[in-house]
């Protein structure tokens, strides 16, 4: 749902960036209260993962595909403050480097796909949670919702942006019900997606996953061949949270670069849900070049490399790397800023001496 230059007018596309600006500041803030010692390591290999993903567009409808848009996986992984900003990171990394998103769009895309799908995934998360069991089955079916539910929310979003901003004369009411058609389809992949990965980190690193702080499992013994819940006040061996999180991150990095590098060469040619309502309807006959089309990895291959499988590849492997490095510098500085701000104890300290 990349939106590129030319689909929405200079004012509206300078409002939205107004917002996206305001809503990435107000995410620098919360996301220093949400990124702690098991977060911080992570938030950067989300966003990295999130870049690996989007590139594997998967087959929804005739002649159409669909691909992660990521605001869901990373608020409930993370938190949504963070979530907002990794795939910010994302969409930053893509347009700059890929020519994916237009540079003048950058703001309607942060907008549409950072902001729009990670406010919408995580308050029906919540909501869902409070109401479901406390259970790893209930997270996982909590982030199919709601992830489900974000991506028809950000093809509305964009329908009223263009409503007010497009650059074509077309029927909103066409638009609107090819936009939500497709993606209610797409939703259903990104919420497959979202799904299966949240559960696999709750199955073994509930301590992870930011939206299940709080999911309390008894502790098993195994007595006369059975398992039984153990007494209240039996001691743990050690905290979960004291557990490395590097094993976690090493198996995360190595999936993205496969998933980039290798898997993405299979994905789908067919154009992305926004790609083809464009089409069909016309209200592409204005897009504009895209600034950094002659970027070296412009449409995720290397310049000069003729190879299109290894060309796909690197590129991939590029990416995901830079997103990696340019996630964790922004998120650990976050975290070292937080730890060296007094706390509310000290700030009173000092007041009274």
């Amino acid at each position: 749902m990349h939106v590129p230059d030319g689909f929405i007018n200079a004012p509206v596309s300078a409002a939205a960036g107004v917002v996206a600006a305001g809503a990435v500041a107000v995410s620098l803030r919360g996301a220093r209260r949400e990124l702690d010692e098991r977060t911080a390591p992570l938030a950067g290999l989300v966003a990295a993962f999130i870049f690996a993903v989007q590139m594997l567009n998967f087959p929804v409808a005739a002649g159409t595909s669909g691909h992660l848009l990521g605001g869901a996986l990373a608020a409930i992984l993370v938190g949504p403050y963070t979530g907002v900003l990794c795939v910010s990171v994302v969409l930053l990394m893509q347009g700059v480097l890929f020519a994916d998103g237009g540079l003048t769009a950058l703001g309607v895309n942060i907008t549409d796909m950072a902001i729009t799908t990670t406010v919408v995934a995580y308050l029906v998360f919540r909501g869902l949670v409070k109401v479901l069991p406390r259970s790893r089955r209930s997270i996982t079916v909590a982030s199919f919702v709601a992830s489900l539910l974000s991506v028809p929310a950000a093809a509305i979003v964009f329908t009223l942006l263009y409503a007010i901003g497009g650059t074509t004369d077309v029927s909103i009411g066409k638009v609107a019900t090819a936009m939500v058609g497709v993606h209610v389809l797409i939703g259903i992949g990104e919420a497959v997606i979202t799904a299966l990965t949240v559960g696999a980190v709750v199955a073994v690193r509930p301590d992870l996953v930011y939206g299940a702080r709080g999911l309390q499992q008894k502790l098993k013994l195994r007595v006369g061949g059975e398992l039984v819940d153990a007494a209240p006040n039996t001691p743990a061996a050690a905290p979960v949270a004291a557990r490395s999180h590097r094993k976690i991150w090493v198996i995360g990095l190595v999936t993205s670069l496969v998933l980039a590098g290798f898997v993405s060469f299979y994905a789908s040619a067919n154009p992305d849900g926004l790609e083809k309502v464009a089409h069909d309807k016309g209200i592409d006959s204005k897009t504009e070049e895209h600034a950094s089309a002659d970027s070296p990895l412009a449409d995720y291959g290397v310049k000069d490399v003729t190879d299109a499988r290894l060309s796909g590849g690197l590129a991939g492997v590029i990416g995901v790397g830079v997103t990696v490095v340019a996630g964790s510098a922004v998120f650990w500085a976050l975290r070292r800023r937080r730890t060296s701000e007094p706390t509310s104890t000290e700030v009173r300290t000092q007041e009274s001496v």
